[in-house]
């Protein structure tokens, strides 16, 4: 497992390891602030423009979704299954419950209940906050989110959980409302002690088994 990685470096080992099309399942702790934006993200959107202004990288995902602001310690995590895997299923654009079910298993072991559920489509720009795909909700606050990518026969269902969330950065960069930056929340914010590198390994323990044992 990539214990550390540029969000860069995050996006490129995810398609490497897409294109094997085995059983894979990965955490890394991002190292830098950037911004990354979903496939179907014009180059010129305003919080792209936003990113260079602030002297952030961009990063392009192969994914669906609009754009999130990442963070040194975010978790990043990765799901990598053939497309004939019967834990795939004929529901996989669906399935963000049962594919992400090792994140929500983590954060019940951290006394911190969770699930997902549809986004609140408030801020069609800022990904957790848009109205595609499923959120990670803990109560009303929204922790973390998920995206796919089909191709080459096998499917990638990869995620982000904050370590923190920098509000100011957000409401620069994406033009959100008080509001809405007080809808999202993060691990530190949640109670949730410990390393990065550790949370990352107790992560991926959680998403191998439940992926195991669905």
């Amino acid at each position: 497992m990539d214990v550390r990685v540029s969000c860069a470096d995050d996006v490129r080992t995810d398609e490497a390891i897409l294109r094997r099309a085995v059983p894979a399942v990965r955490v890394a702790v991002l190292v830098d602030r950037a911004v990354s934006s979903g496939v179907g993200v014009r180059a010129d959107a305003p919080y792209l423009r936003n990113a260079v202004k602030a002297g952030l990288p961009t990063v392009r995902r192969t994914t669906g979704g609009s754009g999130l602001l990442h963070a040194p310690g975010d978790l990043a995590w990765s799901v990598v299954l053939p497309r004939s895997d019967p834990r795939v299923g004929s529901d996989y654009v669906r399935a963000y419950g049962r594919l992400g079910a090792g994140v929500v298993r983590f954060l019940a072991e951290r006394k911190v209940p969770a699930a997902w559920v549809d986004p609140p489509g408030t801020d069609p720009g800022y990904c957790l906050l848009s109205a595609r795909g499923s959120v990670l909700a803990c109560g009303p606050k929204i922790l973390g989110g998920a995206a796919q990518h089909l191709a080459g026969g096998a499917l990638l269902h990869h995620g982000i959980v904050p370590l923190e969330v920098d509000r100011p950065l957000l409401r620069t960069l994406f033009g959100l409302s008080e509001n809405s930056v007080g809808r999202l929340t993060s691990l530190r914010e949640l109670g949730i002690e410990g390393g990065s590198e550790q949370l990352a390994w107790k992560l991926a323990a959680s998403l191998s088994d439940t992926l195991a044992h669905g």
